[in-house]
């Protein structure tokens, strides 16, 4: 049903639905250029009016909420990786550590983060490459 809605608008990509025993769902949605609350609200309408009509859901018993991931949300899908170059984030990877860095490249295989070490004279830049096998979560870092 999603593609549906979303399928004269390339712009715009589905990140991942949740759907709860309680029948409470969760669409995440994201843009190329990020995604407006208006958007998210036009998907909902449609959507839920889709799901009423289909059935899938006896007696209408269900609720909907459609949102962008959110800054809290981890990145889950390539297209999230290449919008997000650029940008501060930080890398849990499946030991347990940490890192933190800049991405500047992703790849179908991994990325790399670069790394600043120290300041004016004594900077230095680090790049750091990671293989999504060995990454549990990559989050964005936000920097003020």
């Amino acid at each position: 049903m999603l593609q549906g809605l979303l399928a004269g608008e390339s712009d715009y990509f589905l990140v991942e639905v949740r759907i709860k025993p309680t029948n409470n769902i969760k669409v995440f949605l994201d843009g190329d250029q990020g995604i407006s609350i208006e958007k998210c609200v036009q998907v909902n309408r449609a959507l839920y009016k889709q799901l009423e009509e289909s059935g899938l859901f006896p007696a209408d018993d269900f609720s909907l909420e459609v949102s962008s991931p959110g800054l809290d949300e981890p990145l889950k899908i390539m297209r999230q990786y290449r919008k997000n170059i650029g940008r501060q984030v930080e890398i849990l990877l499946q030991d347990g550590s940490k890192k933190e860095g800049r991405l500047v490249e992703v790849s179908e295989d991994g990325l790399i983060i670069e790394e600043i070490r120290g300041k004016n004279k004594k900077k230095e830049v680090i790049n750091h490459a990671f293989l999504f096998d060995n990454i549990k979560t990559t989050k964005i870092q936000v920097v003020f």
